[in-house]
């Protein structure tokens, strides 16, 4: 995991809060503890039960593409309801650090309500991106990654030369500090590799990633143009990087 401060957007921030990027963390952690991927709410039983319970609550909030465009009339807002659906304590802790620490700069730069439109299209499109290229598939997509990409891509073009330390597996997790403008697309990268490479079956959706961070690096360029993009100082606190 990213994260990357300054010491002048950690001001603004202190200054003007981020509601939509904290509302949107509170929304989806409180879907998820009480729905039954948690496995904290005893109605939905234990056992077989939970796990019944846990495929059809994921196939009645989340995008099946082969359903999306058969033209069931239920299915039309499963790309809205999807993004706060997550499958796992992974999934979401994942998805919630990573909004965390981009979100509340974006939303800064952007304004509350754009950002909160920006979100919730992106992510929006994100999905259909991925379930246009799986028209057929039978498997249910959850999570909020698509939108979250998507402040990844309007926030490499926002703060290029924002300083990130990240810890890297293959380099024995050493901190090293890179600009975004490194950073980020070296993520998007592992991305297309991994979407590349990814079956059918269940996993991760790469693809949607990849279409929410080009959405959200467009937008950004679209909506902003090159003069607006933040430089921060040149000495930053420290940020951090976890698996």
């Amino acid at each position: 995991m990213i994260s990357t401060w300054s010491r002048a957007a950690a001001r603004a921030l202190r200054s003007q809060p981020a509601p939509m990027t904290y509302g949107l963390i509170a929304l989806c952690c409180l879907i998820f503890v009480l729905g039954p991927a948690a496995g904290l709410n005893p109605a939905y039983g234990s056992g077989d039960a939970l796990l019944a319970a846990q495929r059809a609550y994921f196939a009645r909030w989340g995008v099946v593409p082969v359903e999306l465009f058969g033209g069931a009339p239920r299915t039309a807002l499963t790309p809205a309801t999807a993004l706060f659906v997550h499958g796992s304590w992974v999934h979401l802790l994942g998805n919630m650090l990573f909004l965390y620490v981009f979100g509340a700069m974006a939303e800064e730069r952007m304004g509350h309500a754009e950002f909160a439109l920006f979100y919730a299209g992106c992510g929006c499109l994100a999905l259909l991106g991925y379930a246009a290229a799986n028209a057929g598939s039978a498997q249910t997509l959850v999570g909020a990654s698509g939108a979250i990409s998507a402040v990844l891509g309007a926030f490499l073009f926002l703060f290029p030369k924002a300083r990130v330390t990240s810890l890297f597996p293959f380099l024995l997790f050493l901190p090293l500090r890179f600009p975004a403008w490194v950073v980020l697309p070296f993520w998007a990268t592992l991305q297309w590799v991994a979407a590349g490479r990814a079956t059918h079956g269940p996993g991760v959706a790469y693809l949607a990633h990849l279409v929410g961070f080009s959405l959200g690096f467009v937008y950004a360029w679209v909506r902003y143009g090159r003069t607006s993009r933040v430089k921060p100082p040149a000495q930053a606190p420290e940020g951090e990087r976890q698996p």
